[in-house]
């Protein structure tokens, strides 16, 4: 398996780049950018391109609605360009409460959308003139639509590569389904390796039955919380604001995909009280009400022997690439996780 982290996006950007380069000197394979709603990745991939030699960059996620598909097409063939081919493109949807509530636009239709942009990508890295007749996007535009000058075209530039990876952030049944059909990376958010066949399995199988050879295996992107050593079970609890905040909070009740998926692990009960005191603004009290197995489930937190028996259980379920957060303060103590990993995967 690879190793990959993602950097900060909250704050400390320059502590985080001087990171990815010493974690790359230890085997890191992935830097993510994440792109919510805070400053955009693309400046701080570039920045990462020039910063770096031989780690991949990835977006982590762009969101599917904040750009037209040709741009994102672009914004991939600069970023795979300026760090001579090692981009990855990250889609996803996002969400309603930050694509509504910061961008105001519409969320509607995202795995329409995802499939539309993707082709248009592709068309666009091909260097093809970029025809396109979809429900949701119509390239060029059409005469009663705008002023009827528009023609097709195609990229003035040739990209280092025609077929840049895609790799797409998704829960949902239909949105794995599409993923797997489609996408050269998945990226599932709190994988469970034991529940994952279980949640995921029958979508992974009907969308790999329609995936292209071309496509390759599908690059299973997994996220896990990472500290070896023999007295760090208790940082597990660090974990537990970012989890409520996920399942409690993100979105409304009755639209929460995080908290459809604790319900489709098995924790239905918690799932329900941790929205619940969630809304009602005890957010320390939905932290609390986090279980510790779900917790211990979805991390690498433990004794080398434990974390090297919870790396087997995530191979074995598919994961390909890790990507980690070293949870110990300071530079150091971070490259320390990373390379311990690195002798734990062998």
């Amino acid at each position: 398996m690879r190793i990959g982290t993602a950097i900060n996006y909250a704050g400390g950007f320059a502590d985080s780049v001087a990171d990815i380069v010493e974690l790359e000197k230890v085997g890191l394979d992935v830097a993510f950018v994440p792109e919510a709603y805070s400053f955009d990745a693309v400046s701080q991939l570039g920045y990462l391109a020039a910063k770096t030699e031989r780690v991949q960059l990835a977006s982590g996620i762009f969101q599917i609605y904040t750009r037209t598909p040709t741009l994102t097409a672009m914004t991939a063939a600069g970023l795979d360009f300026v760090s001579d081919g090692r981009f990855i493109l990250g889609l996803g949807a996002s969400g309603p409460q930050v694509i509504e509530g910061f961008h105001g636009v519409k969320y509607d239709a995202p795995l329409a959308r995802t499939r539309e942009i993707v082709e248009i990508c592709r068309q666009v890295w091909r260097r093809e003139r970029v025809v396109h007749d979809g429900k949701h996007y119509t390239i060029p535009l059409p005469p009663e639509q705008g002023t009827g000058l528009g023609k097709p075209l195609k990229l003035i530039n040739h990209p280092v590569r025609e077929r840049i990876p895609v790799l797409l952030a998704s829960l949902g049944p239909k949105n794995v389904a599409l993923t797997a059909e489609i996408a050269e990376g998945w990226q599932p958010i709190f994988f469970h390796p034991e529940k994952a066949a279980d949640v995921w399995g029958e979508s992974l199988a009907a969308g790999k039955a329609k995936r292209d050879p071309a496509l390759g295996e599908l690059d299973t992107f997994v996220s896990a919380a990472l500290a070896i050593g023999d007295d760090v079970e208790p940082l597990l609890d660090h974990l537990r604001p970012l989890v409520a905040l996920y399942v409690g909070g993100m979105g409304a009740r009755g639209k929460n995909f995080y908290n459809d998926l604790a319900r489709r692990y098995g924790y239905e009960a918690e799932a329900k009280l941790i929205q619940d005191l969630y809304l009602d603004g005890k957010k320390d009290e939905a932290a609390a009400a986090v279980p510790v197995e779900l917790l211990r489930s979805i991390s690498l937190v433990g004794p080398a022997g434990y974390v090297k028996e919870r790396l087997a259980a995530f191979e074995e379920a598919g994961a390909t690439t890790l990507v980690v957060n070293p949870m110990l303060p300071g530079r150091e103590a971070r490259v320390s996780a990373v390379a311990q990993l690195r002798e734990l995967l062998g």
